[in-house]
Formats: C-alpha cells, structure tokens, sequence
C-alpha cells in the first residue's frame, strides 16, 4: 500500500529551524515528483516546495524563498524540507504529497501524507 509518512513538526521560536522528513513505503520516490504543502486555521491549503523524479528541479514559492529548501534521498526513498529562519506566519500543518507530474498546485497531487504540526511562537 502507498504511503507516505511526515515527521519532524514541533515548536520552534521565530529565527528557528525546522526539518521536515517525507518518508515513502509501499512505492519508490524515484519515479515521483514530490510536494510539499501547508494549511493554516482558515486558509486554503497552499503550495510550499516541490522537487521533479527527472533531473531534482525545484520550485519554491515567493514565501519560503532563500529560506526553505527540498531535497530528496532516492536511497532512503526520503524527501526533506528544511526550514530556516522560520516565522510565526510559517504555523500551520505541512503535508507532503507525490505525484508523478511535478506542480505547486495541490489538486494535481493524488497521494498525501497524514501531515505534521509546525509551530512558530515564542
């Protein structure tokens, strides 16, 4: 069965750091391009990063530039997110996501992990 599993979230004070792991079983990440997404109290879910299976493109959006960023371990069938200079804005639950085309958009995705709470609060 396909499944991807995140861990990491917590509580973290504003200029903290964060990395977020995206762990598949039941299928290898290699062939998948993979999303990184979030949903705050109120909000529509929204793209954060995506990594393409070809050749590792990445895409952020404007919000996390310079301070996010993706990478994959095909090895470990992996995906992380690190997150770097973290802001109260960043709160919200992060989900990751695979798909065999490589989008920002999360309806394009069709399989999604159980997500995992990041804080950012003093």
């Amino acid at each position: 069965q396909l499944q991807l599993v995140e861990s990491g979230g917590g509580l973290v004070q504003p200029g903290g750091s964060l990395r977020l792991s995206c762990a598949a079983s039941g299928f290898t990440l290699d062939y998948y391009a993979i999303g990184w997404f979030r949903q705050a109290p109120g909000k529509e879910r929204e793209g954060v990063s995506c990594i393409s299976s070809s050749d590792g493109s990445t895409y952020y959006a404007d919000s996390v530039k310079g301070r996010f960023t993706i990478s994959r371990d095909n090895a470990k069938n992996t995906v992380y997110l690190q997150m770097n200079s973290l802001k109260p804005e960043d709160t919200a639950v992060y989900y990751c996501a695979a798909d065999r085309l490589i989008s920002l958009l999360p309806g394009e995705y069709d399989y999604w992990g159980q997500g995992t709470q990041v804080t950012v609060s003093s």
